[in-house]
């Protein structure tokens, strides 16, 4: 038995020695993974603990779900999960399906030059600092000389302070992400569409079948698999937003619709200066995005064949 085992394991050495450029080309992102998610795991027991830099880890008191919580019975945990959600399912039912639509509009286009023109301008966005695209928000909506109020004005109706109004900001925050997003997000389906049998457009051609019966009957058929697995991992971060455009955008006057889970975090854990606090709202967000993970990719294999894992 002993030999049986061995004569594999030379067999594997003998497999992995054959192909070490995929081997060491797969230990790079392995590397960074370790170093910058698995290994920063170790701090999170400072949401456990009353922690203090000066005595560490291990040296701070232990207080078990202190933290959590207070997290839970506080002012803001309402107004922070609301806004959350809020934001992130607006973001999830109108910003998902538009690059899909893009991507199959795009893919109908018969001129390949005027194509990639498009791909080329919708792409550009994305490439912008969170700095510039808040600048472009607050000069398109500016009182004074913002092109909206202009326009507006044009109109014979009054103009409007958009950044200061409570009502306005999860639009603009989601619609801005869109036009910034939408080009590079497409980029996936777009190769998912490349990749389908042309001799099936053909066929349905010579069968008589339009335009919208080959998108609905060919195309979306055929890159369904990538949907279901874009919005799983779509699902995974329904409770994450990035802080910055957040930051840029809010101000004391939109508190009410704009504060989120990770601005109440840098509040806290920054400049607050309470790490174990703020570890513990981070780790009860992680938990949340694990969790809604698992129940969608449990209906997405109820409902299809294709999942995650």
């Amino acid at each position: 038995m002993s030999n049986i085992h061995a004569g594999f394991g030379k067999i594997k050495l003998r497999e992995v020695y054959k192909h070490w450029e995929l081997y060491l080309m797969m230990a790079l992102p392995l590397i960074w993974y370790v170093t910058f998610t698995y290994a920063p795991m170790y701090g999170i027991q400072i949401a456990f603990r009353d922690y203090l830099p000066s005595r560490g880890f291990w040296g701070s008191t232990f207080v078990g779900l202190r933290h959590f919580m207070r997290f839970f019975n506080s002012f803001y945990f309402t107004r922070v999960l609301r806004n959350t959600l809020g934001i992130n399912f607006y973001s999830l039912l109108v910003g998902f399906p538009i690059p899909i639509l893009f991507a199959l509009l795009l893919n109908e286009l018969p001129s390949i030059r005027y194509k990639k023109l498009v791909q080329n301008v919708t792409y550009l966005p994305h490439f912008l600092s969170t700095v510039v695209v808040v600048s472009i928000i607050n000069m398109l909506l500016a009182i004074d000389y913002g092109v909206v109020n202009i326009f507006l004005k044009a109109l014979g109706r009054p103009v409007q302070n958009f950044m200061i109004n409570p009502a306005y900001f999860k639009h603009i925050y989601v619609w801005s992400g869109i036009w910034e997003n939408m080009g590079w997000s497409a980029i996936i389906y777009i190769a998912a569409l490349a990749g389908v049998d042309v001799g099936l457009y053909e066929a349905s051609t010579i069968d008589g079948a339009s335009r919208w019966q080959k998108i609905r009957f060919i195309s979306i058929p055929s890159i369904m698999p990538t949907i279901i697995i874009m919005l799983l991992l779509r699902c995974g971060q329904i409770m994450n937003i990035g802080y910055e455009k957040i930051l840029l955008m809010q101000n004391s006057l939109t508190m009410e619709t704009s504060d989120v889970i990770s601005t109440y975090v840098y509040r806290s854990g920054i400049l607050g200066a309470e790490y174990s606090f703020a570890s513990a709202v981070g780790l009860f967000n992680s938990l949340c995005n694990f969790f809604l993970l698992i129940v969608a990719n449990k209906s997405a294999k109820l409902m299809s064949e294709t999942s995650l894992f």
